[in-house]
């Protein structure tokens, strides 16, 4: 038998691992997941009905085209079927983008710290990440991510609201950018928070994509909408694009469960607003409380909240783990904690306020 092993791309070499948000422990102490932005509510009125429902035909094949959530997200939004692509969750949509534009030689431009599948999905189409660091305020610096697009730029992610600091880019700051990229570099407006957004100056990403043919918009129903286990996320841009993402669609990669659900999700709107109310509400308690402890909090326009750590932030994680919450820490940098349940919430902030104290 032959001891050599099959050749694979030498650019999976070294791709950084997706780390997703430990779970709460089974059995033990952690009683609360506050580290995957997960939506704490049960799914909407009428998604349950709609999944029994497609359950019973487990034995056929997905609709390949998505054809009656397609058409009712481009109700929805006011655009063509032919603008809307789906596929499993936001994230598999940006790893279709980077795979439509970007091979070796190319490079992909992105704020960083930001969302964590960007690098990965940028290696393995085997282009370049050019990351540009956030401001001081942990927001996007788009000036210097104008600068930074250069003759090999195929594609620019840009994340509003940030993950995992949660801060927005204003609707003039994301004009004068786009207005800076060449029309042949695709901007990503990756809006998977979009619906917990709040402010007359903040960017709604399809605004933009109506006028400009090299934006792209991302949304997911994986967080506001809750259906994060079903894997199902959106893109509306114009047909080259948007035609692009169905040919690198893995086919039947979004079920029927998914689709019946998000189609029943967008059907319960009005249930759906209160739901992120609620959750906007608690997150402003939230920013208070630890702001009134004394911690510096980024102004949040996501279901989570920012703190930075250093040095500390594995201590930290440590602690809210052993009162009862999990949290997502990025090493010496800090950690990402969801708006959950306000019992939850108590919990995180009890553990704030006495780390505070030790700081």
């Amino acid at each position: 038998m032959s001891e050599t092993s099959p050749r694979l791309r030498a650019e999976l070499e070294g791709i950084p691992t997706y780390k997703p948000g430990k779970p709460a422990a089974a059995g033990g102490p952690v009683a609360y997941k506050l580290s995957s932005n997960e939506n704490p509510y049960p799914p909407l009125p009428g998604v349950m009905e709609s999944v029994t429902a497609a359950a019973a035909s487990f034995n056929r094949y997905p609709d390949l085209s998505c054809a009656a959530l397609t058409s009712e997200l481009a109700d929805r939004f006011g655009v063509p079927a032919a603008h809307i692509a789906t596929g499993t969750g936001s994230v598999g949509i940006a790893q279709q983008l980077v795979q439509s534009t970007s091979g070796p030689g190319d490079e992909v431009v992105y704020a960083w710290r930001s969302f964590e599948a960007y690098p990965i999905v940028t290696q393995i189409s085997g282009a370049t990440s050019v990351q540009v660091p956030l401001t001081p305020g942990d927001v996007h610096d788009l000036d210097a991510m104008a600068d930074a697009i250069t003759e090999r730029t195929r594609l620019v992610f840009v994340c509003n609201p940030n993950n995992p600091t949660g801060t927005a880019v204003r609707r003039t700051e994301l004009e004068r950018f786009l207005d800076r990229v060449p029309g042949d570099v695709l901007v990503v407006l990756d809006e998977a928070y979009r619906e917990f957004m709040r402010g007359a100056d903040l960017p709604d990403g399809v605004e933009f994509y109506r006028e400009r043919p090299n934006v792209c918009v991302l949304r997911t129903f994986s967080k506001a909408y809750g259906l994060a286990g079903l894997r199902v996320g959106f893109a509306i841009a114009h047909e080259p694009v948007a035609a692009a993402l169905r040919k690198t669609a893995v086919p039947f990669g979004v079920s029927q469960l998914a689709q019946d659900a998000a189609v029943a999700s967008l059907r319960a709107e009005d249930a759906l607003l209160g739901r992120v109310g609620s959750l906007v509400a608690e997150r402003t308690r939230v920013v208070d409380t630890l702001r009134g402890q004394g911690w510096t909090v980024p102004e949040t326009q996501a279901n989570f909240v920012w703190l930075r750590l250093g040095e500390r932030t594995a201590d930290f994680a440590a602690a809210c783990e052993q009162a009862g919450v999990v949290v997502r820490p990025f090493p010496g940098e800090g950690v990402r904690v969801t708006v959950g349940e306000t019992e939850a919430n108590d919990i995180f902030l009890k553990v704030t306020e006495g780390f505070r104290k030790e700081l």
